[in-house]
């Protein structure tokens, strides 16, 4: 009877708790994921991640022409899903994390650019401006990482950062943290762009734009 009593409990606060105190069914799982997979294969996703790339690439062209005599101007990006698309393995695994799978993926560095958010990128290079790429991938994984980044025209960076291996901590956090180091390192972030909020969260940097990402959540 003892060991019964747990769920006689859920039952009975079941039975007497007021309506208000249940969630709202969410959407299907299976409706969700294929909504999902129509805003990517209609060109949807495509399209809003060239329209704010468009207004990012934009805003840094006006910002390189006014920018002040011997100012060290840098921007941030982050990698997933900002600069580089994991589209076709988050799809081959129906949108689930298997880590496991996920390393696999990142060794074999075969993830592709995302085109409109690279001609942001060329433009800095082009204009001097120092590119920092700040990642919530793990150290481990730099080596793989940074010959994808290569691989597919980003060949040109100041330097990049990745979430040390052992030590937990939300992303947002680690992301400001490096954004101040840059600033201590005398770079005026004019421009940081990422498609997480987690990448955009904490301030230093001049203006943000955040890309579309129905996949996932990085806090």
């Amino acid at each position: 009877m003892l060991k019964r009593l747990p769920a006689l409990l859920a039952a009975a606060l079941f039975l007497v708790l007021p309506a208000r105190q249940f969630a709202i069914e969410p959407a299907n799982l299976n409706q969700a994921k294929w909504a999902v997979q129509q805003y990517a294969a209609s060109g949807q996703y495509g399209r809003d991640i060239a329209d704010v790339a468009l207004q990012a690439n934009k805003y840094l062209s006006r910002r390189i022409a006014r920018a002040q005599p011997g100012q060290k101007m840098a921007i941030v990006f982050d990698i997933d899903e900002t600069v580089l698309t994991n589209l076709s393995e988050m799809l081959d695994n129906d949108f689930g994390y298997v880590p496991s799978v996920w390393k696999s993926w990142v060794a074999e560095h075969r993830a592709p650019a995302i085109t409109p958010v690279q001609v942001v990128y060329e433009n800095a290079v082009r204009h001097n401006v120092a590119v920092f790429f700040v990642t919530a991938r793990h150290e481990s994984e730099r080596k793989s990482t940074e010959r994808n980044l290569r691989d597919v025209g980003y060949e040109t960076w100041t330097k990049t950062y990745f979430m040390a291996d052992d030590v937990e901590q939300p992303a947002r956090l680690y992301k400001t943290a490096t954004r101040v180091q840059i600033e201590k390192d005398g770079y005026t972030i004019v421009l940081n762009i990422g498609d997480q909020n987690s990448d955009l969260q904490g301030g230093h940097a001049e203006k943000t734009f955040k890309l579309p990402n129905p996949f996932y959540i990085v806090k």
